[in-house]
């Protein structure tokens, strides 16, 4: 959550901040700042957009080729023009843009107010920058080693840069659950949340680990701990292209990253299926396999869609590989205090890499002993690199908040994970194995071709946008599916939806439904079919609106539902792939309907990275 974006170089950095708010307000747009470091320190902030932001800095001086920038996702204190940040000290030595949040920051305002520092905002933020300050002035040290000694009374997470007015040459960083990273060119460097900022200018990054610190001039770069030991930094190079953070035409980078899910799923996959289809290869977990292979329990890990990715892979790993499964959220599994064995292997999704209940969640697994992989999509992320093995997804970036294509690309790695897995242990047959291999490469085109009734799925969703509840439904690994479809819908659309097994809606949620309730079943021909048909009789002797998603020539559900949508016949088993892209689709065609913001929900940021 919230957006950084810092530049140290030769150039104006003005436009290269702005940009890269542009690219970063995914991930937080209740407000944005700049500061830029020329002869002094000017902060120009408000309430709302990055587009606001630039009104707001016409006709001022934006000089300057040091400077740092910030989109914020609230957390202390409402949407304000005194909350934005960057923030700065009360005697103005310090300026300071964060992502996390200082859970401490009571306790250190009021020793602050104590001995005279007064404060502009309601923000944690703010009261950093001042204890940074009185360290400094009081001890009459240096700006970083005020920082660092900072940072060791801090208790928290963060993403911070920070200038200080009397060392004008300089920026300092310092990470701790929050991610940064630095991209390295010729002479300049930049800083960020993520590479998408980045990418413009240089694909040499070198990701900040927890407890980092960064002293950062226009020709230079110290790279250490809070304890001041000296660290080597690790440049790597980003695979990152300029058409990947760019709507390419598309109205919404949601829609966009819907229609990329064919060439996102292949992308998966490839390199990871013999020529023959005879075989998965899964390098990641390969030296860890013999491990997995003898689990005695699988537990996953996740929040948000990734937990429904989990969830999915909760019935695969039971039926293909007989392996008892757990899907746990991640922020409630981290406080529970639970039972885990050194046999069990934890599972860890996340599209970020970087979500901090399931990051925390791992720390924490890892002092039982048991295998911790991690299934995410951006290469050196934290998780991929706290985990002991893993598989990426290779969905590339997604900017939309609501996520789409990183959901498939998740449920396809843990498809691939469970029939391995299965054939691994004896449990599947090779003739099996090659059905669910050869369907699984069938699933791109399958997809493609659900793409091509987008307009007949957009007229259904014109005829229930003004609904003000939904129920969706399904059985089996197609539960998960209504979950999601829940999610996707009151995510972007704000219209309350919920998901249910649907042997589940007797039990409850029957009592809802009534003509003005549009009730979404996924109903494909699997082994559940003959109970989901009972159950959508039972929604239609109420008078509720059957949207049906059935399999391709059904010639049972179509006489009873509203309105049908045709998807082409797979293996159950990879049903949940093409089955959630129609809902995809009509829940973005909803709040395209509704006026409604697709890529910026409120509320809502990208990556969850504070509690």
């Amino acid at each position: 959550m919230c957006g950084i974006v810092a530049y140290v170089g030769e150039r104006t950095a003005y436009p290269i901040l702005i940009k890269g708010l542009q690219r970063l307000e995914y991930r937080g747009y209740d407000s944005a700042g700049i500061a830029l470091i020329n002869h002094g320190t000017k902060v120009y902030k408000c309430k709302g957009k990055v587009k606001d932001l630039e009104e707001h800095s016409k006709g001022k001086d934006i000089t300057g080729t040091i400077g740092m920038g910030h989109t914020r996702w609230a957390t202390h204190g409402e949407p304000s023009d005194a909350n934005a940040h960057p923030h700065t000290s009360m005697n103005g030595k310090f300026t300071v843009i964060h992502n996390g949040i200082i859970e401490n920051y009571a306790h250190l305002k009021r020793e602050l107010t104590a001995r005279g520092y007064a404060f502009q905002s309601q923000t944690d933020t703010e009261v950093l920058a001042n204890f940074i300050e009185s360290i400094y002035s009081e001890n009459q040290v240096d700006a970083e080693l005020a920082v660092r000694l900072a940072l060791t009374k801090v208790i928290g997470a963060y993403g911070l840069v920070i200038s200080c007015i009397d060392e004008p040459g300089k920026l300092i960083a310092a990470r701790k659950g929050s991610p940064l990273v630095i991209g390295v060119g010729k002479g300049e460097y930049f800083l960020a949340s993520d590479a998408t900022p980045i990418i413009e200018y240089t694909d040499q990054v070198i990701f900040m680990n927890d407890e980092d610190v960064a002293v950062i001039t226009r020709d230079h770069l110290d790279l250490k701990n809070i304890q001041n030991d000296m660290l080597v930094p690790k440049v790597q190079k980003i695979e990152l292209s300029i058409d990947e953070i760019d709507k390419c035409g598309y109205e919404h980078f949601m829609l966009k990253e819907i229609h990329e899910q064919p060439h996102t799923i292949s992308d998966t996959f490839r390199g990871r299926i013999s020529m023959d289809q005879s075989n998965l290869f899964l390098g990641g977990i390969t030296d860890v396999l013999p491990r997995l292979v003898q689990a005695r329990r699988i537990i996953i890990i996740a929040c948000g869609t990734s937990w429904h990715a989990g969830l999915v892979g909760e019935y695969l790993f039971e039926e293909y590989a007989r392996i008892p499964v757990e899907v746990e959220y991640a922020s409630e599994f981290r406080y529970r205090n639970p039972v885990i064995y050194a046999d069990d292997v934890i599972i860890a999704i996340s599209q970020s890499g970087e979500t901090a209940d399931t990051l925390a969640a791992i720390k924490m697994a890892k002092e039982s002993g048991a295998l911790i992989l991690g299934v995410c999509n951006v290469a050196g992320s934290s998780i991929a690199r706290e985990t002991d093995a893993g598989v990426y997804t290779h969905a590339g970036i997604e900017i939309g908040v609501a996520s789409t294509k990183a959901f498939t690309s998740q449920v396809t790695v843990l498809m691939m994970m469970a029939f391995l897995l299965g054939k691994k242990r004896n449990l599947i047959s090779q003739e099996a194995y090659e059905e669910l291999i050869a369907g699984l490469t069938q699933i791109p085109d399958k997809i493609q071709e659900i793409l091509s009734d987008e307009q007949y799925i957009k007229g259904i969703g014109e005829t229930y946008k003004d609904a003000t509840n939904a129920l969706y439904l399904g059985r089996g690994n197609l539960y998960p599916v209504a979950l999601e479809g829940a999610l996707k819908l009151k995510e972007i659309s704000y219209i309350h939806a919920e998901g249910y097994p649907a042997a589940e809606m007797k039990h409850g949620p029957i009592a809802l439904i009534d003509e003005n309730m549009p009730v979404f079943i996924i109903a494909t021909k699997d082994k559940s079919y003959e109970k989901i048909v009972s159950n959508i009789q039972e929604v239609k002797a109420r008078n509720g609106k059957v949207i049906a998603v059935v399999t391709k020539g059904d010639d049972v559900i179509v006489k009873m539902a509203d309105h049908v949508i045709e998807v082409p016949e797979c293996h159950e088993a990879l049903a949940p792939l093409v089955t959630i892209i129609p809902l995809q689709i009509i829940s973005y065609y909803i709040a395209v309907l509704r006026g409604c913001n697709v890529d910026q929900p409120r509320n809502l940021a990208k990556s969850v990275t504070v509690e």
